[in-house]
């Protein structure tokens, strides 16, 4: 699959429309080329290592698609020490908005990119602090489908924006892709910004 935005000059291994539309933002043209890698962790696994690492898999499986420098990126939400994915269904969607219910927890963004410097990554943390959410406002939230996909249940950009009282650091990382730590990867691999402005 192969989806062009103006003159690509990145090819982005994730279907994310998130990411597609953040780089759209900075004026990067991407291919978009999905890649599917084994996402489950490791034995003892830290919650960085296992989204840089991710990040790292999917642009190398990019590479393999494309004569593009190459995006891969992984977002996880970390609560207690806990990676919280997708929910399977509406009782674990609930589980896992009772746990960062009126409480902070982090958002872990890692982005790797390959070109003419090597692989290069960066992963950046972000705190996010929820009010107090009850089980009707979860029941309701499950109802509009959004968090069904939606790592730790949520979608701080939608609908869920109502549930977060405050944030420290990056807000496009929460969403999917820190910006500035992305666009200096990007520069470093020759990369232009701006439709080639800078």
């Amino acid at each position: 699959m192969s989806e062009l935005s103006g003159a690509a000059t990145l090819c982005l291994a994730s279907a994310s429309p998130r990411r597609r539309e953040l780089l759209a933002g900075i004026g990067v043209g991407v291919e978009v080329r999905p890649v599917d890698i084994d996402e489950t962790p490791r034995l003892g696994e830290r919650p960085e290592a296992y989204v840089t690492r991710l990040a790292r898999e999917k642009a190398t499986a990019g590479a393999r698609l494309s004569v593009l420098p190459v995006l891969g990126s992984d977002t996880a939400v970390v609560c207690d020490g806990r990676i919280l994915g997708k929910p399977a269904d509406r009782d674990e969607a609930a589980g896992m908005l009772r746990l960062l219910s009126a409480r902070w927890h982090e958002v872990l963004t890692a982005v790797a990119v390959t070109g003419p410097a090597g692989l290069l990554d960066v992963c950046v943390a972000t705190r996010v602090c929820m009010r107090a959410i009850d089980d009707e406002e979860m029941a309701a939230y499950w109802a509009t489908g959004e968090p069904a996909d939606k790592a730790g249940a949520y979608a701080i950009q939608g609908l869920a924006a109502i549930f977060v009282e405050r944030i420290e650091g990056s807000h496009s990382a929460v969403v999917g892709l820190p910006l500035f730590e992305t666009a200096q990867l990007l520069s470093r691999q020759g990369v232009p910004l701006w439709n080639g402005a800078v």
